[in-house]
């Protein structure tokens, strides 16, 4: 395996990161597919043997469970706290980025975790209803209690991120480390403005669905799996430029013929290409991260990046909340 720092932080983190969405108690009003304690348990102890230590989570996955596995399955392994990188999100919760909700939430969460610090705090979303500063304040106040070592964002607008940097630098508070967007092959449009904006100020990229839901992963759309048949969100993301998706994925299955390899390495390998720090995997079976460690490994001539990225066509705008 090998690691990589978090913007300009100390903390070292695997290539690959391990997904907690897929994790927690499965249910119709989240996700059908994920795995249960036992499963979720057997994954993390995989990874980790691979030397991944750096795992994704968040408050609002499978209602809480997601955490509660997660720190239950560290705990029942024996991995050292320091060996491992925990990170999880705030926003989908009673007063999204307020002040209140932020300090209520990061209790929640490291009592689910079963630990007393996280390594990486992320916002999940943008909060229109909450000053900017009343955010950054906040989760900077959380750094100076120890109870959170960096911060990171997701999915937004550029001049949003922007704009949360700006306020962080002029008041002399803890700018974001990292940003966990939506980016792969079949979504590129922060290529525009917020990856530019990540690289100005060194922010590491941990984007989600690096995999795109699994439609990388194998040749045609569906897959027949449980998530193909049932995760709403995945086809609410990439059904509407099917056509053009179609075309892409069969550009990664040649490259994956030419190089005999999957299609899991051609995507990810990908990532690597394009600076990414760890691209997050959320895998449903041991053997998922067989393929995405071998990855890490795999360069990917210009060539090849420009075979796998000249039929891309824009895409609608999938992540970022819409502008109120």
């Amino acid at each position: 395996m090998k690691y990589a720092k978090l913007g300009n932080t100390d903390i070292e983190v695997s290539k690959i990161c391990v997904g907690g969405m897929s994790f927690g108690e499965a249910s119709e009003k989240f996700h059908q597919w994920t795995l249960s304690q036992s499963d979720t348990q057997a994954m993390i102890a995989h990874a980790y043997e691979f030397g991944v230590n750096f795992i994704d989570t968040a408050n609002c996955y499978s209602f809480g469970t997601s955490e509660e596995y997660i720190g239950q399955a560290i705990k029942n392994l024996g991995i050292p706290r320091d060996k491992i990188v925990l990170a999880s999100k705030v926003y989908f919760n009673d007063g999204k980025l307020g002040k209140e909700a932020i300090v209520r939430e990061i209790d929640g969460t490291l009592k689910r975790l079963q630990t007393d610090y996280l390594d990486l705090y992320q916002i999940h979303r943008f909060d229109y209803d909450t000053p900017v500063e009343e955010t950054m304040k906040a989760l900077h106040d959380l750094v100076k209690t120890g109870k959170v070592r960096a911060i990171g964002a997701s999915a937004m607008y550029g001049y949003q991120f922007h704009n949360m940097q700006i306020c962080a630098e002029k008041n002399g508070w803890t700018k974001f480390s990292t940003m966990q967007n939506h980016y792969n092959l079949l979504y590129r449009e922060d290529e525009r403005e917020l990856i530019p904006i990540c690289r100005q100020y060194n922010v590491s990229l941990i984007p989600y669905s690096s995999l795109a839901g699994g439609h990388l992963t194998h040749k045609g759309w569906l897959s027949g799996s449980k998530r193909s048949d049932t995760d709403k969100v995945l086809h609410d993301k990439y059904d509407g430029e099917m056509d053009n998706n179609l075309q892409i994925v069969e550009r990664v299955g040649q490259l994956a013929e030419k190089y005999n390899v999957t299609m899991t390495e051609i995507a990810l390998a990908w990532h690597f290409a394009k600076g990414v720090t760890a691209p997050i995997v959320g895998a449903t079976k041991v053997s998922h991260f067989d393929d995405a460690v071998r990855a890490v490994d795999m360069v990917l001539a210009p060539e090849d990046v420009s075979f796998l990225e000249e039929v891309y066509q824009p895409h609608r705008v999938v992540g970022a909340l819409p502008v109120k």
